[in-house]
């Protein structure tokens, strides 16, 4: 997570934070690298460590992601979006009164806050993160930052009332700016695939970005598309880990 800067007064439900979980960290350095323009930066700390952070993303001097080293083969090769909040065990109760399920409890991270694991009731899993020194993002909505995070599910309507009763004020209340979106599974994808997030990074052309994307070793997974935020493409690294291209 990043230290404290220009993103700390939050709404809970506001993104903050996203990590690829890979299994070749360096591939995947190499990768993101040449595709947005990061520079890493290896964990130094054991909390950093216990964060499960093998390397974060910087921008422009400025964290924007993670990069994480799977220790089971089995595990997914993802990227996955934490939500703000001030208070992660209230929430994970909140989350269960939903229909929810808390996949990993709130657990602190050293000094740098609490994270936790949760899952919709169609779900979709996504994390939680309740800022110590560090509260997420030092840049987002730029390019080669996180922009969106849609949330894919087969019940639209009952994702509203979950997500609105979780997150209101992120989502619905007065001056509210959301980065965060509710689609059909099958607006995009196959009807079997399962309710998932989907990382959005901003680009300022979708069309190099996939040449880029193909050049790397990544493939097209759907092509570019018109969504009420934008042009979207949807892509996966050399590894599989899928992410969409935001242009606006």
């Amino acid at each position: 997570m990043a230290e404290n800067g220009a993103f700390e007064k939050r709404r809970e439900g506001v993104p903050c934070w996203v990590d690829a979980h890979l299994s070749d960290v360096e591939a995947g350095k190499r990768f993101y690298g040449e595709l947005f323009g990061w520079t890493f930066q290896d964990a130094e700390t054991e909390e950093e460590a216990a964060a499960g952070e093998s390397v974060r993303a910087f921008l422009d001097g400025e964290p924007v992601a993670a990069l994480v080293r799977k220790t089971d083969g089995r595990m997914p090769t993802v990227w996955s979006v934490y939500f703000h909040t001030p208070d992660a065990a209230a929430l994970t109760a909140r989350i269960r009164a939903g229909g929810g399920q808390v996949v990993t409890p709130p657990h602190p991270v050293g000094d740098l806050g609490s994270a936790a694991l949760a899952a919709d009731p169609d779900g979709a899993v996504f994390g939680l993160w309740q800022p110590g020194r560090r509260t997420g993002f030092g840049r987002r909505g730029e390019p080669g930052a996180f922009a969106w995070a849609e949330l894919y599910t087969r019940d639209t309507e009952a994702a509203n009332a979950f997500y609105g009763d979780l997150f209101h004020d992120a989502l619905f209340g007065p001056d509210a700016s959301p980065d965060f979106g509710r689609a059909r599974v099958s607006d995009v994808f196959p009807a079997e695939m399962p309710p998932h997030f989907l990382v959005h990074f901003l680009v300022e052309d979708v069309a190099a970005g996939l040449a880029t994307v193909a050049r790397l070793g990544g493939r097209v997974r759907v092509p570019p598309f018109e969504a009420s935020y934008g042009r979207v493409a949807v892509v996966s690294d050399g590894q599989g880990a899928s992410f969409a291209l935001l242009q606006r």
